[in-house]
C-alpha cells in the first residue's frame, strides 16, 4: 500500500495519552496502537477541546480537592468521600494508561512504561499522598499528549511539504473538459492544467512550452521551464498559461508517490543510537523497578527508625523519574525531523541510520559527468578521414548511438539529427566502459572512447590525449574512420560544493570514465587535487576499495544506475538528479531530486546537525534523570521533581528534536 494514500490517523485519539514507549514497537509506525501518529486537528478548536478534556477535569478536581485540603477545609472532606474525590479525579486520566499497562503485559512486555506509572501513582494513593498520585498522572498524560502532537506534526508537515497534489484533476473526454478523482485518470487520458493549478499525475507535455514550481520535488522555487515531449511529474505547479498534458504513469505509480513512500518508510531504518536506546530501554526498565524494591525493602535491615510509607513514597518518586519516555521518544522524533528537513530541501534519506552514516563522511567520491558537470554534451567538431562519407558515416553513428541512453547519444542526435530508418545494422553490444559495436553490410562499426579501439586493436592516427574535449573514436571495417569532439559544461554550483565540502573537512575525489586531461580539466578548475579519468566501472570499484582500505568512510556520488557497483560498495551511496530515475531511487542511499551537487555538502551538515541534537536529547535526559533520581533515592525529591524529571525533560527533548525543521542549511 502506497504510504502517501494512507490519512494519519490514530485509533486511540481519545483520553489515552498519546505517547507509548512501548520499547520493542516502532514508535512512529502509523498503524502501531501505542504510536505517536494522532491525527490531531490543529485548526480546531473542538478537537482539541475534545482531547484534553479528561485531564481539563482531572486538573479541576484536583484544584478543588487541595483546596479542600489546605485553604477552605471542609469537614465533610475526609475519609472515603476524599478518597473517592481524588480517585475521581485520577480516573480520567489514569484509565488509559491502566489499560496500557495491562495490555503490555498481556503482550508480554510488563516493564512498559505505562507499568511504571501505574505503581507509582496506585503506590501514592496506597500511602495517602492522593494529590500527588492525581498531580503525576495528570501531568504525564498532557506531557504525553503534547509530545504526541509534536511527532503528528512532524509527520504532516512532511506529508503536507511534499503530497501537494490535488484531489481532483481536469481532464478532456469527448473534447469536453470534466473534472474528475486524480486517482481514476487513466493512462493516456489528456489533464488541462490552469495557471496555478498542481498537476495531480506524471505525464508528458502536449503544449509547446510551460513554466513549473517543482519546489515540492527538489525543494527548488525557481520555475523550470518543459517544452513539449518533455516529462512532467505530479506536484508540479503550473506557473503561467493553460497547458495540456498527457498522462502516462498512474496515480499511484507516480514519481512524488514514490518519494513519499520513501520519506514516509524511512523511519523504520533505524539509526544506531536508536537501536541502542530501545535495547537499553529493555533492560534499564525492569533494573529501575527492582531498584525502587530496594529502596524500599532494604533499609529495613540498616535503619533505625525504619518507616515504610516514607521509604516507599522514595521508590515511588524514585519510578517516576526513570521513565525512559524522553529518550525513546525525542530521539526518533530528532531522526524524523532530520529526515523532513532533508526532505524539505529537496534530499530522500532512504533511513535514519543514513543520517547518522553521511555525518562521519570523510571522503566524497563523485563522478564527474552529470554530477559536477551539466551531463549536456554538444558536438563541438567532426574529424572524418577524407577516404570516408562524411554523412554516411555520421548516419550509422547516429543509429547506432540510438541504442544507447548516455548523454553521448543525445549530443550526436542533436547534431546529426533524424535517424535514418533505411539503415539495419545487426549485432548491436553495448560493451560497458568502452562503447557500442555494430555489423553493417558485414563490416564491423565501432563507436566509443579509443580504448575501444585499442580492445579490438584498430589502429589510429591521432594521440588522444593532445584533445582536451571528451573525445568519440569511429571505425568502420576496422579502419579508424575519425572522431567527433564533445564538450560538456560545469554546474554553476560545482565550484561553491567543493569549497563546502572542503569547509566540513571532506576530501574530494573525481572518477570518470572521461579522458584524462578532460577530467584533470574540470577538476584544475574545480581545486579538485585527487582526479582520475580513463577509468572502466571496475576501476571506479578499485579506487574506493583502496580509501577504504584507509579505514575512512567513503560517499560516492553517481547516476544511481551506471555506478550501482560503486554506490553499493560505499559508506553512503547518494544518486543524483533522482527526480528523474526510478533506478536512482532503487539503488541509492540517499537521493538528491534536482542536479545541484551543493546539495551534497548540504546532506552531510543536516546529518552533522541531527546527530548533534539527538546527542544534546541523551545528554539532557541522563544527567537530569540522575541528578533527580539520586535526590529521589535520598529523600530530596519530591513528586513534583520526579514529573519534571520524567515530563519536563522530554518536553524540552521534543522542542530540541523539531528545531531541526526550522534550520536553515
Amino acid at each position: 500500500m502506497i504510504h502517501q494514500d494512507k490519512e494519519i490517523k490514530s485509533t486511540k485519539n481519545k483520553a489515552k495519552p498519546s505517547c507509548s514507549c512501548s520499547h520493542d514497537e516502532p514508535v512512529h509506525s502509523d498503524n502501531d496502537g501505542h504510536d505517536h501518529g494522532h491525527d490531531h486537528e490543529h485548526n480546531s478548536e473542538g478537537s482539541l477541546f475534545k482531547m484534553f478534556l479528561p485531564a481539563i477535569i482531572s486538573f479541576v478536581l484536583l484544584l478543588i480537592g487541595i483546596g479542600f485540603d489546605n485553604y477552605f477545609p471542609q469537614t465533610w472532606f475526609s475519609g472515603y468521600v476524599r478518597i473517592v474525590w481524588y480517585a475521581a479525579a485520577y480516573l480520567p486520566v489514569g484509565f488509559p494508561v491502566l489499560r496500557e499497562a495491562y495490555e503490555s503485559i498481556i503482550k508480554g512486555d510488563v516493564f512498559s512504561e505505562f507499568f511504571l506509572m501505574c505503581i507509582a501513582t496506585i503506590g501514592a494513593f496506597a500511602i495517602g499522598e492522593y494529590p500527588e498520585g492525581v498531580a503525576v498522572m495528570l501531568f504525564y498524560t498532557i506531557g504525553e499528549t503534547f509530545q504526541g502532537m509534536a511527532v503528528s506534526k512532524a509527520k504532516s508537515n512532511i506529508k503536507s511539504l511534499l503530497d501537494s497534489r490535488p484531489d481532483e484533476v481536469t481532464i478532456f473526454e469527448n473534447n469536453i473538459a470534466v473534472k474528475v478523482k486524480a486517482f481514476e485518470v487513466k493512462i493516456g487520458s489528456v489533464i488541462q492544467l490552469k495557471a496555478g493549478e498542481k498537476l495531480g499525475l506524471d505525464g508528458e507535455l502536449l503544449s509547446d512550452t510551460a513554466s513549473f514550481n517543482t519546489a515540492a520535488l527538489t525543494g527548488e522555487s525557481k520555475p523550470d521551464t518543459k517544452k513539449k515531449g518533455e516529462t512532467v511529474l505530479a506536484g508540479m505547479i503550473n506557473e503561467n498559461t493553460i497547458v495540456q498534458v498527457k498522462v502516462t504513469t498512474a496515480y499511484s505509480d507516480s514519481k512524488l508517490s514514490k518519494i513519499l513512500e520513501l520519506v514516509q518508510t524511512a523511519v523504520t531504518k533505524k539509526a544506531p543510537a536508536e537501536l541502542f536506546i530501545r535495547k537499553f530501554a529493555k533492560i534499564y526498565t525492569p533494573i529501575v523497578v527492582y531498584l525502587a524494591i530496594a529502596i524500599c525493602v532494604l533499609p529495613a535491615f540498616f535503619v533505625d527508625h525504619y518507616i515504610f510509607n516514607e521509604w516507599l513514597y522514595r521508590a515511588l518518586v524514585f519510578l517516576v523519574i526513570s521513565c525512559p519516555c524522553a529518550l525513546v521518544i525525542s530521539i526518533p522524533l530528532g531522526y524524523f525531523g532530520g529526515i523532513g528537513a532533508a526532505s524539505k530541501n529537496g534530499i530522500l534519506f532512504k533511513g535514519s541510520n543514513y543520517l547518522d552514516s553521511i555525518s562521519v563522511i570523510q571522503n566524497v567520491v563523485m563522478d564527474k559527468t552529470g554530477t559536477m558537470t551539466e551531463g549536456v554534451f554538444k558536438v563541438q567538431e567532426v574529424i572524418i578521414n577524407p577516404e570516408f562519407d562524411k554523412k554516411e558515416i555520421l548516419n550509422l553513428v547516429n543509429v547506432l548511438e540510438s541504442h544507447s541512453t548516455h548523454p553521448v547519444a543525445t549530443a550526436i542526435h542533436n547534431y546529426v539529427g533524424q535517424i535514418d530508418s533505411s539503415i539495419e545494422l545487426k549485432n548491436v553490444e553495448e560493451i560497458s566502459g568502452h562503447g557500442l559495436k555494430a555489423l553493417f553490410n558485414g563490416k564491423e562499426l565501432h563507436v566509443g572512447n579509443f580504448k575501444l579501439l585499442d580492445k579490438f586493436a584498430i589502429p589510429y592516427n591521432i594521440d588522444p590525449s593532445t584533445v582536451v574535449y571528451t573525445t568519440i573514436a569511429i571505425a568502420y571495417d576496422r579502419k579508424f574512420a575519425g572522431y567527433l569532439t564533445i564538450a560538456d559544461e560545469i554546474k554553476k554550483d560545482a565550484q561553491e560544493t567543493v569549497t563546502k565540502l572542503k569547509a566540513l573537512g571532506v576530501k574530494v575525489t573525481m572518477l570518470s570514465g572521461d579522458k584524462t586531461n578532460v577530467v584533470q580539466f574540470v577538476a584544475d578548475k574545480l581545486g579538485i587535487t585527487n582526479a582520475f579519468g580513463d577509468l572502466l566501472p571496475e576501476d571506479k570499484v578499485n579506487k574506493v576499495n583502496e580509501i577504504k582500505a584507509k579505514n575512512e568512510t567513503v560517499a560516492f556520488v553517481g547516476d544511481g544506475v551506471n555506478d550501482a557497483p560503486v554506490i553499493a560498495l560505499s559508506t553512503v551511496g547518494i544518486a543524483m538528479g533522482g527526480l528523474g530515475s526510478d533506478a536512482a531511487i532503487e539503488t541509492a542511499d540517499v537521493v538528491i531530486q534536482d542536479d545541484k551537487p551543493s546539495k551534497i555538502a548540504m546532506a552531510i551538515n543536516i546529518g552533522k546537525q541531527t546527530k548533534k541534537i539527538v546527542w544534546q536529547n541523551i545528554t539532557l535526559a541522563f544527567v537530569v534523570k540522575a541528578f533527580v533520581l539520586i535526590l529521589g533515592a535520598g529523600g530530596l525529591a519530591t513528586m513534583w521533581e520526579a514529573v519534571f524529571a520524567d515530563v519536563g525533560v522530554a518536553l524540552l527533548a521534543i522542542l530540541n528534536a523539531v528545531r531541526i525543521q526550522k534550520m536553515k542549511f
